[in-house]
C-alpha cells in the first residue's frame, strides 16, 4: 500500500467510516446552494442605463492629428448640470461630450429620464465642451445653458455657447447677442451678482494655450494680460456682458492655467468672493470682494500653502461655525503602489526657484482651508485625513446622509496616465525614441498605447465634527472608474440628495440617496425667489438654528459641473427650527418654529432690510497691533537635506529664540532677539514711543556663538 493510501486509511479508522463519509460529503456540497449574505445598505445606490433612460458615455477617440500630446487637457473630461429647465418641478441633466454631441435629459420622475437633446437643440456645434453651468441669464424665469468650449488647436471653433431657453422646450444659441461667446481654452463660468446691481455677471475661466515647457519659470508674467486666453470677468451691463478684468483687479495671464473657479462670501461681508484653481506651476487665487467693483488678490496674506496641480474645488461650511471653507484637489495618490508608481516631487531646490519667482508654497496634495473668521485660513487636509486621494478632478461638500455635517465627494481618474514613471523611462530609451520619431513625423498612436490606463477608485469621506473625516465605506460611491465631473440635486424630490458623475469611455453613474428611504432622516428644502434679474436669489445664504447649519446659494462647484439650483439642508432630527435668509440684496428674512421635512417657497420681495455687523466684531482675547517693532527676521541660507537628504522638512530655520527683560532697570521689559547663523542678533528696548533698536557692536561678537546663553541669562541674571 502506498505511503498517500496508508495515511487515509488511519485517518478513517480514527475518525470512524460514518464520519468520514459526512465530511467527505459536506466539502462535495454545491457552494452556490448556500444562502449569500445580505449585502450591506449603502446611503447611494448606483442605478442602471436601463432603469433611468440616462445611457450617456463620453466617449473619446484620439488620432494623429489630436491627442494627449498636441493638447495636454485631452482626458480632462467633461461637466454636468442639473436644473428644471421647464419648471415642472423635476430637475433635469445636461451632459458634457468631448468629442460627441452634449445630451440634455428630461426627468419624467420616478428617477427616469428621456433624451431630449436633438429636439431641445441644445447639442452644440463646437468640437471640445469643457464646463457647464444652469443659469437664468435673462431673468424671464426659465434655466438657460452656458458651455464653455476649448481644445480647437487652429484657434477658429472653440467659441462658448449660450442656449437661450425658448420656454416650449427647444433653446436657441445665442451667446454672441450678449458677447459671451469666448474664445479662450475655456474651463467653467460661474454667474454671480459681484456689484450688487441686481443681475447676474459671470467669471470666465480660461486654461493658458501655450505649451509647459515654453515657459521661463525666472519670468513671472502674472501682471501680464492675455486679452484673448486670459480669465475674464464680465459685467452685466443691459443685458450685455462688458469685460471689466483689468479695472476690477482680476489677473488674465499666459500662465493662469485654471481647471476651477468657486465664488462664495469668505469674510461674512456679505460680499461675494471667488477662488480660482490654478495647474501646474501658477498659484491659486483668491479675490477679495472690495464692495466698490474691484476685487484685491489676497491668497499670500490669509492662505499659508496651496496645492501644485490644483484642479477643481469647492467653498462650503464644514464645522457649522458660519464661515466658508475652501477645499482644493490634487493628484496624491492614497494608494502605496500608486504613490511609488505615478508621484514625483519637486526637490528643495525647484521649490526655492518656485517661491523666489513669485508662485507661493505649493505642495503635491489636497489642501483643505479652514476659516479662522479672521481674514485668515489655516491648512487642516492632513489633520483631516483627506490629503490624498490620487487624480481627482472635482470635490463636493455636502450632507450626504442627513447627520447636520457635510461630508466630502471626490471624482477621480485619468483615462491615459501620463505620469506613470515605468512608461515615462520606457519611452524614454533612446532605441525606443527612434522607432517613434523619425525626421518627418511622430508616430502617436504607438506613444499613446503604451501609456497605462488603470481606473481609480472615486473616494468619499465622512464628516466625524471637530474637522475629522474618514473614508465614507457605506456611501456606495467608492467605485474605480475614471470620473471627472459632477453635480448633486434631489433628482426624486424626496428630501435627499442624489448625485450623477460624469466618465470618460464608460457609463455616467446616477446615485439615487437611500437616506430618506431607510432611516429616520430630516430635511428642509429652500425655492428662492429674488428681485430684479436675480431670480434664483444666487449669492443668498440660509442659516438654520439652533444647529448653525449654513449653506451658501452657489449652483457652480467642484469640476466643470452645476448643480440643482435648489438649497437641500439634511438635519439630525424633527425639532422645529429657526431659518434665517440673508438675500443678495442685504434683506433679511428670519422665520421661526419652522416645521421640517418640507420645501419652502420664499421671496426676496417680502424680505426686511437690515443692517449686516462688521464682520469679526466680535471679542477677541488679543489684538493685532502694527507699528511698535520694526523687525523682519533673516535667515541664512543653508539647506537641510544637502547634507540629510532623507530629512523630511527643514530643521535649523525654526526661528530665533526670544526673551524679555529689563536691560537698563527703567522698570519696562526689553526685547532680545537672537539672530540666525552670521546674523547680529537685536535688542529693542522699550520706550513710551514703542520699541527701539539699540544701536551696538557688542553683538557682532557673537553672530555664530550660542545665542541661547544671552537669552537664558536675560531672563535669569545668571552668566554662563
Amino acid at each position: 500500500m502506498k505511503s498517500k493510501d496508508m495515511m487515509l486509511a488511519k485517518i478513517i479508522r480514527r475518525i470512524g467510516f460514518l464520519t468520514f463519509l459526512l465530511l467527505f460529503l459536506s466539502s462535495c456540497k454545491d457552494k452556490t446552494s448556500e444562502p449569500s449574505k445580505p449585502e450591506a445598505q449603502t446611503v447611494f445606490k448606483l442605478l442602471s442605463a436601463q432603469s433611468t433612460g440616462i445611457d450617456f458615455i463620453n466617449d473619446l477617440k484620439y488620432d494623429q492629428e489630436f491627442n494627449v500630446y498636441k493638447y495636454r487637457n485631452y482626458y480632462n473630461g467633461g461637466g454636468v448640470a442639473i436644473g428644471d429647465i421647464n419648471n415642472d418641478g423635476l430637475p433635469d441633466v445636461y451632459f458634457i461630450a468631448n468629442q460627441k454631441e452634449n445630451k440634455l435629459y428630461l426627468n419624467k420622475g420616478n428617477l427616469q429620464f428621456e433624451d431630449v437633446t436633438e429636439q431641445a437643440k441644445v447639442g452644440g456645434t463646437r468640437p471640445w465642451s469643457t464646463g457647464v453651468s444652469m443659469v437664468d441669464i435673462n431673468a424671464d424665469g426659465y434655466l438657460d445653458i452656458y458651455v464653455c468650449n476649448s481644445g480647437d488647436l487652429n484657434g477658429e471653433n472653440k467659441q462658448n455657447e449660450l442656449f437661450i431657453n425658448q420656454q416650449d422646450g427647444t433653446f436657441k444659441e445665442m451667446a454672441a447677442d450678449y458677447n459671451l461667446d469666448d474664445k479662450g481654452f475655456s474651463t467653467h463660468a460661474s454667474f454671480f451678482d459681484f456689484d450688487k446691481d441686481g443681475d447676474l455677471d459671470v467669471y470666465i475661466l480660461n486654461n493658458s494655450y501655450k505649451a509647459i515647457g515654453g515657459f521661463d519659470l525666472k519670468k513671472n508674467e502674472r501682471n501680464k494680460r492675455d486679452i484673448l486666453g486670459g480669465d475674464k470677468l464680465m459685467e452685466n451691463v443691459d443685458g450685455k456682458f462688458v469685460d471689466i478684468s483689468e479695472k476690477a483687479g482680476i489677473y488674465g495671464s499666459v500662465i493662469g492655467f485654471g481647471l476651477g473657479v468657486t465664488v462664495g462670501d469668505v469674510n461674512n461681508d456679505g460680499w461675494e468672493d471667488i477662488y480660482v484653481s490654478n495647474d501646474f506651476f501658477e498659484r491659486d487665487y483668491l479675490y477679495i470682494n472690495n464692495q466698490d467693483g474691484t476685487f484685491t488678490e489676497s491668497l499670500e496674506n490669509e492662505i499659508t500653502a496651496t496645492s501644485v496641480a490644483s484642479m477643481g474645488a469647492d467653498m462650503a461650511d464644514i464645522n457649522n461655525d458660519g464661515y466658508n471653507d475652501i477645499f482644493v484637489t490634487e493628484m496624491l495618490p492614497s494608494e502605496y503602489e500608486r504613490l511609488k508608481t505615478v508621484t514625483t516631487f519637486e526637490d528643495w531646490n525647484k521649490y526655492q526657484l518656485n517661491l523666489n519667482s513669485g508662485y507661493y508654497h505649493q505642495f503635491t496634495r489636497n489642501t483643505f482651508q479652514l476659516n479662522n473668521a479672521d481674514n485668515t485660513f489655516s491648512e487642516i487636509g492632513r489633520l483631516s485625513g483627506v490629503e490624498a486621494s490620487d487624480w481627482s478632478w472635482g470635490a463636493l461638500i455636502f450632507d450626504m446622509d442627513h447627520d447636520g455635517l457635510k461630508d466630502l465627494f471626490i471624482a477621480n481618474g485619468v483615462y491615459q496616465d501620463l505620469t506613470d514613471q515605468d512608461y515615462l523611462t520606457y519611452i524614454s530609451n533612446t532605441e525606443i525614441l527612434k522607432s517613434m520619431i523619425t525626421t518627418d513625423s511622430v508616430n502617436y498612436a504607438k506613444l499613446i498605447e503604451l501609456i497605462p490606463s488603470n481606473k481609480v477608485e472615486n473616494h468619499a469621506y465622512k464628516n466625524l465634527g471637530n474637522l475629522k473625516f474618514e473614508k465614507f465605506a457605506v456611501s456606495g460611491l467608492l467605485v474605480e472608474s475614471f470620473s471627472n465631473g459632477s453635480a448633486y440635486g434631489d433628482l426624486d424630490n424626496d428630501g435627499d440628495l442624489d448625485l450623477i458623475v460624469n466618465n470618460l469611455n464608460m457609463e455616467s453613474f446616477v446615485y439615487e440617496n437611500t437616506t430618506m428611504d431607510t432611516k429616520k432622516s430630516n430635511y428642509l428644502k429652500f425655492d428662492l425667489r429674488g428681485e430684479g434679474k436675480n431670480t434664483q436669489a444666487i449669492g443668498s445664504k440660509i442659516m438654520v438654528l439652533p444647529y448653525n447649519i449654513s449653506v451658501e446659494n452657489q449652483p457652480v462647484r467642484g469640476f466643470q459641473s452645476s448643480m440643482d439650483i435648489r438649497p437641500n439642508i439634511g438635519l439630525p432630527n424633527d425639532q422645529n427650527v429657526s431659518v434665517h435668509i440673508l438675500w443678495p440684496s442685504g434683506k433679511k428674512t428670519i422665520l421661526e418654529d419652522i416645521k421640517v421635512n418640507r420645501s419652502l417657497v420664499l421671496y426676496e420681495k417680502d424680505a426686511k432690510k437690515t443692517v449686516l455687523e462688521e464682520p469679526g466684531s466680535e471679542a477677541k482675547l488679543f489684538k493685532k497691533v502694527n507699528g511698535l517693532l520694526d523687525y523682519v527676521h533673516q535667515e541664512n541660507r543653508f539647506v537641510d537635506f544637502d547634507r540629510d537628504r532623507l530629512l523630511n522638512h527643514m530643521v535649523s530655520t525654526e526661528g530665533s529664540k526670544m526673551a524679555f527683560g529689563d536691560v537698563n532697570g527703567d522698570g519696562r521689559e526689553d526685547l532680545f532677539i537672537g539672530g540666525s547663523k552670521g546674523n547680529t542678533p537685536s535688542l529693542f528696548m522699550n520706550t513710551r514711543n514703542g520699541y527701539v533698536l539699540k544701536k551696538s557692536t557688542d553683538f557682532d561678537r557673537i553672530k555664530i556663538p550660542k545665542i541661547w546663553k544671552v537669552c537664558f541669562s536675560m531672563r535669569t541674571g545668571i552668566t554662563t
